[in-house]
């Protein structure tokens, strides 16, 4: 039934046009990083996640769907934020919540601009409650959404008002990097992190990731600036029967492979490390809300025959994970198969 609902409210957003990139990194991305954060913890407690990796992994995509299928225009400000529009120096020159985000610059400044690290915060204070009080419904959802988070924070392109470098001729871009380019050579990457540590500064370890995110924005846009202008039309993008370059379903333009593979190859690695380092915070804010709850025992949220049943695939995936590989994405693909 799961699988049906996902797949309803993601033919509902191919109907109704919604944007470009409808899922921040991707389908692809974002199922991997929450899925990878899960075998990244330890299995005190990651052996309760490890037992709805599936629901995790879905439902990872899920602040997108609010966002564009079911309009929610609260949610719409949480995936990203515009640091020039906050005259963004570091983080101690910022609100240290979102209520006082708001108190500065307004809610309808904070709602365009963006709210992404403070909302980390309070998804991260909600979640901690929630392993509290032990309530297990909550735990899941909001640890999923959690990563979606957190994946967001690392795509460099939503820190920044050139989100699609719309500002520099290169509108498309965004769903290049963070969609195309995953799906074209995300099977080659080493996703295997250590196992999650414990933050002890949520707040500085939220905005260092958008200070390193924003810092590599100028760099993929500059090296894929040069990379266009070095390129006709025809040897950037796969060209239709029409004559013009193709789209995906999202009405995403279709790079050509080779054009992708350059791209990729002079980002040296700039993809891979990011993702790397999503599932890596994910799996550090899960373990890190789990210890500040009192590391309260999981195991009886779950019969003990589902525990059981799972060992078995549990010490499997453990195995690939270890070779950095992370099992049972059945992602949809987004982008057609190019060469």
């Amino acid at each position: 039934m799961k699988n049906k609902v996902f797949a309803v409210l993601a033919i509902t957003a191919i109907l109704t046009g919604r944007g470009s990139s409808v899922f921040g990194w991707g389908i692809w991305g974002h199922n991997h990083i929450n899925r990878g954060a899960v075998l990244a913890l330890p299995k005190e407690m990651g052996m309760f996640l490890y037992n709805h990796i599936d629901f995790i992994t879905e439902e990872s995509t899920v602040p997108d769907l609010r966002k564009y299928t079911l309009n929610d225009k609260a949610e719409f400000p949480r995936h990203y934020i515009n640091l020039e529009s906050y005259n963004y120096e570091s983080r101690t020159t910022m609100p240290k919540s979102l209520k006082e985000a708001i108190a500065k610059y307004g809610k309808d400044s904070t709602d365009k601009w963006g709210t992404l690290p403070w909302y980390i915060q309070e998804v991260m204070d909600k979640l901690t409650k929630a392993f509290k009080n032990k309530n297990k419904t909550e735990i899941l959802f909001l640890a999923a959404d959690l990563g979606h988070y957190v994946g967001d924070a690392h795509m460099p392109l939503h820190t920044t008002v050139n989100h699609d470098g719309q500002l520099t001729g290169q509108k498309g871009i965004h769903a290049f990097w963070e969609i195309q380019l995953p799906e074209l050579f995300g099977r080659t990457y080493n996703l295997h992190t250590g196992e999650a540590h414990y933050i002890r500064n949520i707040e500085k370890a939220t905005w260092d990731v958008i200070d390193s995110s924003h810092f590599l924005a100028t760099t993929l846009l500059d090296i894929e600036k040069k990379l266009k202008n070095d390129n006709p039309e025809d040897k950037q993008y796969v060209i239709g029967a029409d004559g013009k370059p193709a789209k995906n379903v999202w009405g995403s333009l279709v790079h050509c492979y080779s054009y992708a593979h350059v791209y990729h190859e002079l980002l040296n690695g700039m993809v891979e490390r990011q993702m790397k380092k999503a599932i890596m915070m994910t799996t550090d804010l899960w373990y890190t809300a789990w210890v500040n709850a009192g590391k309260p025992d999981l195991s009886d949220l779950d019969p003990e025959f589902i525990i059981e049943r799972n060992k078995i695939a549990y010490k499997e995936d453990m195995n690939a994970w270890r070779k950095g590989k992370v099992r049972g994405c059945s992602s949809m693909k987004e982008f057609p198969v190019v060469k």
